[in-house]
């Protein structure tokens, strides 16, 4: 019987928890199963900090990865061609029976590229989102790797709408959401093991978390400092966990960061669970933190316009804010009010056996 080879390009932070859960399922597979599965790890070096990388694979129990690009540019453009010049030569050494990509970042258009190129099949997870704004680089990105993609594993039904208006049905599967599975698994543990909130002297809904990375937010020096000058404006300590990218542009525009606001190095996974289900509201602009924040149930105000996770604003946990003082703070009062948020609201992201289904798919369409 035909063994399977798989190369998994990662990158970004979610990427190493949403990886995790295909790595580990790849495993229980080999064991139980006669036709093996031979997973090839590709770390584009993208998220480079221990913190946000190392740590990551640590705690996930995720292999090491078999390649390391180290690829740390800024610039979307010279980021990107790094990665596809490094990720090519990895294919044609490999010549893998599929390539999975995950997300929405640089790591995750490279890799679909390389693969394309190669003519190597491609399995996109996490495919289908849209958030409508072409601005975002992210966007750009999912647009582009769906319609290279041979097999797309969308986590909503929405995802797979929006995959329809752009004229792909093909080869399209409504798995759940990878990161509620991650979130299922993992949460016992972190509570029981994290001490961060004993570290940082905190108590439960006695703070609010945010992060902020977007380009659009922390490139601009304005939003940027609106920003500080908001979160020093609340009623609690707001806990930032700082974004190395967020950190360079703190530097560069001078901007003041108030004692209001307690700045704290990239946290774990275990820990930034902790801190989601734990925090009063979070502010974040990330679509994994406002999923996060849907699945604890945790109040979440996004500093954008717009939500690729657009259930989670439909059904009230989520408001959009963008990067306006009136809006946050009327946002913020909302979710005070019991008759507004919604905390027995139906969950839209599946049962939490995404990566099972995952692997199942691919064994079907690739064995002969």
């Amino acid at each position: 019987m035909k063994n399977l080879r798989l190369v998994s390009i990662l990158g970004a932070r979610p990427q190493f928890v949403k990886g995790a859960a295909v790595s580990e399922e790849i495993r229980k597979n080999n064991k139980r199963s006669k036709t093996k599965i031979n997973e090839k790890l590709v770390h584009t070096g993208q998220h480079y900090n221990v913190e946000m990388s190392d740590l990551f694979f640590n705690q996930l129990e995720i292999p090491r990865p078999d390649y390391n690009l180290g690829v740390r540019s800024e610039f979307h453009g010279e980021q990107t061609a790094l990665m596809i010049t490094g990720i090519e030569k990895i294919l044609i050494k490999e010549r893998p029976d599929l390539v999975i990509v995950y997300g929405d970042t640089n790591s995750t258009l490279a890799g679909a590229l390389s693969a394309a190129k190669l003519h190597i099949p491609i399995a996109h997870i996490e495919a289908g989102l849209r958030s409508f704004n072409k601005q975002m680089p992210e966007e750009i990105n999912r647009i582009i790797t769906d319609h290279l993609s041979d097999f797309l594993f969308c986590p909503t039904k929405q995802s797979i709408v929006n995959l329809k208006k752009e004229g792909i049905t093909k080869n399209v599967y409504l798995v759940g959401d990878i990161m509620k599975e991650m979130v299922l698994k993992f949460c016992s543990r972190a509570l029981r093991q994290s001490q961060i909130l004993k570290s940082l002297c905190l108590t439960s809904h006695n703070y609010y978390l945010a992060t902020i990375h977007r380009a659009e937010n922390v490139d601009c020096p304005e939003k940027l400092k609106t920003l500080m000058e908001i979160f020093e404006k609340l009623d609690l300590d707001v806990i930032l966990p700082l974004h190395p990218r967020t950190q360079n542009k703190i530097k560069e525009f001078r901007i003041k960061v108030p004692p209001k606001i307690r700045i704290i190095m990239p946290v774990s996974y275990f820990d930034m669970l902790v801190l989601e289900k734990n925090a009063k509201i979070i502010l974040t602009d990330s679509g994994g933190v406002q999923k996060e924040a849907f699945l604890f149930g945790t109040p979440c105000i996004t500093l954008r316009e717009e939500t690729e996770w657009v259930e989670t604003v439909v059904k009230k946990r989520n408001i959009l804010t963008g990067v306006d003082k009136n809006k946050i703070l009327n946002g913020m009062k909302k979710f005070f009010k019991n008759d507004y948020f919604k905390r027995n609201v139906s969950d839209p992201y599946g049962d939490g056996y995404t990566s099972n289904k995952i692997i199942k798919i691919i064994k079907r369409n690739l064995i002969n």
